[in-house]
């Protein structure tokens, strides 16, 4: 550990330099340091030090002290002028405060009590309060100047008196309640979704409506050329009507196109409860969007298809796609299990694997959940009156003719 005390020479010092050229050194304390500086100065006699010694001598306290140059001339100077090195206590220069504590509070209870009104009207108030009233509490703001009363308002003690802090309050919208249905193995809970079939040159596409039974996996798909209420209201009448369901439970995310009075009277009127999703849940509608890529774009595609096109796109639904799917493929089903944990598992079992109508079919009393102008004898003969090859086949040379019918038209035509 080196001791700088030992060094008390003109001739020390400058070795000291030399041999610590890349050391820096710094004293534990301001005062430490002052005091340091204070017996270096007095110990070498620095006023009597030539111009070469003491720029040694600097070198040597900034070295020791980590001050800089010109930190240590005022402290030599400090040093020449008074005998010794010491702190100076800085005293800010400030304005005297006329107006006190209790005046800010005076107005801060004014604009409280009047809404906080102008500058003039404020200023009006506390000269009535001082002359007319006689409040000598007021004398001072009597005189206030408009431009102070703004500053006062913006000081701290204004702010701590009248602001309020509230928590920012969610828009709760009443049309739906956001919850899980619970079908309890009941048909009749449909999960609803939109899907939208591209745009062009800033045109919008075809939407089409996908709707499925939760139990069941019974589905729906209809499509339209907007989504506001006078396109979408008839194709949802449409839909529930198609379900040979009696529908219980209407179920969709929070979009605007089912979230509106307009749905919520419509549902109401057929006397099905409405819910949607909820925040962070996203398995609530997690069965219709896998339909959307399993069933609608599988078989209608990702392109862009004109407004113009949803009443074939409509035809072809109802006339093919829609008794297809629900007639002759075939659809896993999930067997719920709980471990040693209680955690809920679903298995998807091949002997489990039917198609929706027949599943439909082997829930118990099963006829109870149609529709009181609908019989299995009739959606019999939708079921067997041809083999899935058959409706499939005939489902694909639908859909090859409608697409050509699309493509023949131009990107102008079509938009």
């Amino acid at each position: 550990m080196m001791n700088i005390d030992a060094i008390n020479a003109i001739e020390h010092v400058e070795l000291f330099l030399q041999g610590t050229s890349q050391a820096y050194f710094q004293l534990l304390s301001k005062q430490e340091s002052y005091k340091w500086l204070g017996r270096t100065l007095n110990n070498f006699s620095y006023g009597r030090r030539s111009k070469r010694e003491k720029g040694l001598l600097r070198a040597y306290m900034g070295k020791v002290t980590g001050y800089s140059r010109s930190q240590l001339m005022r402290l030599i100077a400090r040093h020449r002028k008074h005998g010794k090195v010491f702190c100076c206590n800085y005293v800010r220069n400030k304005f005297s405060s006329k107006y006190t504590h209790e005046d800010v509070l005076l107005l801060a209870e004014t604009d409280k009590l009047h809404d906080t009104l102008s500058g003039p009207a404020t200023k009006k108030i506390f000269a009535r309060a001082y002359a007319v009233f006689g409040q000598e509490e007021y004398k001072r703001l009597a005189d206030i100047s408009v431009a102070h009363i703004y500053n006062l308002r913006k000081s701290q003690t204004y702010v701590k008196r009248r602001r309020n802090f509230t928590k920012t309050k969610r828009i709760v919208a009443t049309i739906g309640e956001r919850r899980k249905p619970d079908p309890k193995g009941k048909p009749g809970f449909i999960r609803i979704d939109t899907v939208h079939q591209g745009d062009l040159d800033k045109q919008k596409g075809v939407y089409h409506i996908n709707a499925v039974d939760e139990v069941t996996q019974f589905e729906v798909v209809l499509s339209v050329g907007k989504i506001s209420e006078f396109y979408l209201i008839p194709i949802l009448e449409l839909l529930l009507e198609t379900f040979p369901l009696k529908i219980i439970n209407f179920h969709s995310d929070n979009g605007s196109e089912y979230i509106n009075k307009t749905v919520a009277k419509l549902l109401n009127k057929l006397l099905i409860e409405f819910t949607k999703s909820r925040s962070r849940r996203t398995n609530d509608n997690a069965l219709v969007e896998g339909k959307n890529a399993a069933i609608v774009r599988k078989h209608l595609g990702y392109g862009y298809i004109a407004q113009k096109w949803a009443d074939e796109i409509n035809k072809f639904n109802e006339e093919h796609l829609n008794p297809y799917i629900n007639y002759h493929r075939p659809c896993f089903y999930p067997k719920t299990e709980e471990d040693h944990k209680g955690k809920i598992r679903k298995k998807y079992l091949y002997k489990d694997m039917m198609i929706p109508y027949e599943k439909l079919k082997s829930l118990p009393d099963a006829s109870k959940y149609l529709k009181a102008n609908i019989s299995f004898e009739e959606l019999d003969m939708l079921a067997y009156g041809m083999s899935d090859n058959e409706a499939a086949s005939r489902m694909q040379e639908a859909r090859k003719k409608l697409f050509s019918k699309i493509l023949q038209t131009t990107p102008t035509e079509t938009s």
